[in-house]
């Protein structure tokens, strides 16, 4: 019990510091991509748990999500269909969605045989889902309260920029 505390306090400071750091990557970086860019490596090099970091965003008017700024190994999965994998369930649903096991979905698109988790959180701009943020895992079921919340916070940052 008393490591439990532990790592919730460790992760919940460690959640305020990386707020600050993003903060501080929206007001400075000049151009878009480069701050999104710039997210992603802070998110992937400072979370243990977070082993590929990107953005996905609509494409224009197409039913369909385009990969943007990552940190992590490259993907075949450029172009998503709504719908399509946990990310397309998100463009449709405009809600967080985590997978806590991916084998356990029936619509999950693999993106690499190491991933065994995901979490999406959706990005609004005026109350419209333009995007999200899709983070993998290679942990089973590392996913907290606390990495939503703070993905979301990380997301209301970045519809600042867009």
């Amino acid at each position: 019990m008393i490591s439990i505390n532990i790592f919730t306090k460790n992760n919940f400071m460690m959640f305020q510091k990386l707020k600050t750091e993003v903060t501080a990557i929206i007001k400075s970086a000049k151009l878009k991509d480069q701050k999104l860019t710039l997210i992603c490596e802070l998110l992937k090099s400072n979370v243990l748990h977070y082993d590929w970091v990107g953005f996905y965003f609509r494409n224009g008017q197409k039913n369909e999500l385009v990969l943007g700024p990552y940190a992590g190994n490259p993907t075949e999965h450029n172009t998503i269909p709504f719908g399509k994998g946990i990310c397309g369930q998100v463009a449709l649903s405009n809600q967080n969605f985590v997978a806590p096991d991916v084998k356990a979905q029936d619509n999950y698109i693999a993106c690499s045989l190491t991933v065994k988790s995901e979490i999406v959180i959706p990005i609004f701009v005026n109350g419209k889902n333009i995007g999200q943020i899709d983070i993998d895992s290679n942990t089973l079921n590392p996913f907290t309260k606390a990495d939503e919340v703070f993905l979301e916070f990380v997301c209301t940052k970045v519809a600042y920029i867009l």
